[in-house]
């Protein structure tokens, strides 16, 4: 086998171990999110209020859970975050929750060329040989093409990440930045075949 030149971690993160939260498991992590996006009325006037939470897989990555989550304000906002917490275990529950929100008006209505709803957020730091470092990125989102199955997370050209779709639904946590390379996110179908490509970077010609 011949060495890898630019070796780079992959698949880091536990594929999602959960159903989408619903009962009183969604109303404490809705809690928690809408309480990191309450200063967000500080640093933006007229975000209205939250809609329905919609709630992404759940993803587990250096002993901490993170479960994304989104919604559309009554004046058009997105806000968007995740939750994250210490798993449980046979005799304790889930603790040390930490949330993190933030907004943005570029949603998927007001973009119709997208191909994927993508947000994501920085979660830690992996290092690599020769003090180079990739940002270990939460990226979550839902296809906008029908058909799909998987979505993978790609740096230049390697997979290093992927989830399946759950309720046309997915998250990633995968190393971005590393050596210069960006993240890509691909939509294949049960047959392997790519409908769908975004990267998390607007074209420089954009």
């Amino acid at each position: 086998m011949p060495v890898d030149p630019n070796p780079v971690c992959r698949f880091v993160a536990e594929p999602p171990q959960e159903p989408l939260p619903d009962g009183r498991w969604a109303a404490t992590l809705t809690r928690h999110f809408l309480g990191a996006c309450d200063p967000l009325d500080e640093e933006e006037d007229g975000l209205g209020e939250p809609g329905e939470i919609v709630f992404h897989p759940d993803r587990t990555w250096h002993g901490r859970t993170y479960v994304p989550a989104t919604t559309i304000t009554s004046t058009g906002y997105e806000l968007f975050g995740y939750v994250s917490y210490r798993p449980g275990g046979e005799d304790r529950e889930p603790g040390e929750f930490a949330a993190v929100a933030d907004f943005t008006t570029e949603t998927a209505a007001e973009n119709p060329g997208w191909e994927l709803d993508l947000c994501e957020e920085v979660v830690g730091v992996w290092r690599g040989e020769h003090e180079r470092s990739a940002d270990m990125t939460l990226v979550w989102g839902r296809p906008l093409v029908g058909g799909g199955q998987i979505v993978t997370a790609e740096l230049s050209g390697l997979t290093v990440d992927q989830c399946t779709l759950v309720e046309e639904r997915f998250t990633l946590l995968a190393p971005d930045g590393y050596d210069g390379a960006t993240l890509a996110c691909k939509l294949f179908d049960a047959g392997g075949e790519e409908l769908a490509q975004e990267s998390l970077y607007e074209d420089d010609d954009e």
